[in-house]
């Protein structure tokens, strides 16, 4: 067996997380597939996996190995396709992860089309709030919204998002429409706590140039935009979220945009994944179809963006 193979199952082994399950999808017998992972690390002189009865995870060498044979492991396909691009389209499995409600309400729904256009591309699509990480989670690309603080990551940027100031009508019957952030004094919000930091967001805005905060009075706190939603639907108090997040609950009338002369400054919107160099076609195909994508779904006359995705 030549290294490149050793490279794909071992590969492979760590994608699934098992030796048996890494054999049936290689089309091989368990015992070929821990035979090469043991020739491997007999080659390399060091111990590349941890193996218990219920699972197998990369060691710390292993994950650095790991990443190496990806990027192996794509330039040999990428050679074996230098002249056959015309006629052969990307291939492969592609493992993205992205924040929730852009996974769950503009990405899910479109990759019906691009499932079509590359009927030889099959996508692991993670939708969570939390940052991952791309080699110890095995995953090709991230979308992140806002700040980054990753490093060693190539970053694409996308586009921008911006905030938006909404509440409820009932919200706004009660207490009043507040016109400026001079106001807001007199208000509650639904408060917003990052689930990666736990740390409660103050209220934001853009004045003269410069970013203002604000820590609001408020009865709730969230965790999730699906929550922090909710609550301001029931009126319990004045939220910031992106525009698309909310636009069915704008035009049905159940919320209400305030202070639109004041909302927060724009957060990036960026794709990062570990290589340049090393893109598959697969990754190049999907990051440029989700630019497009969401720079299509999010785009209003002035943006709009969550600070509730990042």
């Amino acid at each position: 067996m030549d290294r490149i193979d050793l490279f794909r199952i071992f590969a492979r082994v760590v994608d699934s997380a098992s030796f048996t399950r890494a054999a049936d999808t290689l089309g091989l017998p368990r015992s070929s597939v821990s035979a090469a992972v043991q020739d491997l690390e007999t080659r390399v002189g060091a111990r590349l996996l941890h193996r218990t009865t219920r699972r197998v995870a990369p060691t710390q060498d292993g994950i650095a190995f790991y990443e190496r044979c990806q990027r192996l492991i794509a330039d040999v396909e990428d050679t074996e396709n230098l002249f056959r691009q015309t006629a052969v389209g990307p291939s492969g499995r592609l493992r993205t992860n992205v924040p929730g409600r852009i996974g769950r309400l503009i990405i899910a729904p479109a990759l019906p089309a691009f499932l079509a256009r590359y009927p030889d591309i099959d996508i692991e699509l993670g939708v969570t709030d939390r940052a991952v990480n791309l080699v110890e989670d095995s995953v090709d690309c991230v979308l992140r919204v806002g700040p980054l603080t990753d490093s060693g990551l190539v970053a694409r940027r996308i586009g921008e998002l911006t905030l938006i100031n909404v509440a409820s009508p009932a919200y706004l019957a009660r207490h009043g429409t507040p016109q400026a952030p001079a106001d807001l004094g007199a208000h509650l919000a639904v408060n917003y706590a990052s689930p990666s930091s736990g740390r409660t967001e103050a209220w934001e805005w853009v004045e003269d140039g410069a970013v203002r905060t604000l820590p609001m009075r408020g009865r709730v706190t969230a965790n999730s935009a699906e929550a922090y939603i909710a609550c301001c639907l029931a009126g319990i108090g004045l939220i910031q979220i992106p525009a698309y997040d909310v636009a069915g609950h704008l035009a049905a009338g159940e919320l209400v945009e305030v202070m639109p002369a004041h909302r927060a400054a724009p957060l990036p919107m960026t794709l990062l994944y570990p290589h340049r160099q090393h893109l598959s076609r697969r990754l190049q195909v999907f990051a440029d179809w989700l630019t497009g994508l969401l720079l299509a779904a999010v785009s209003s006359p002035r943006g709009s963006g969550a600070r509730s995705e990042g």
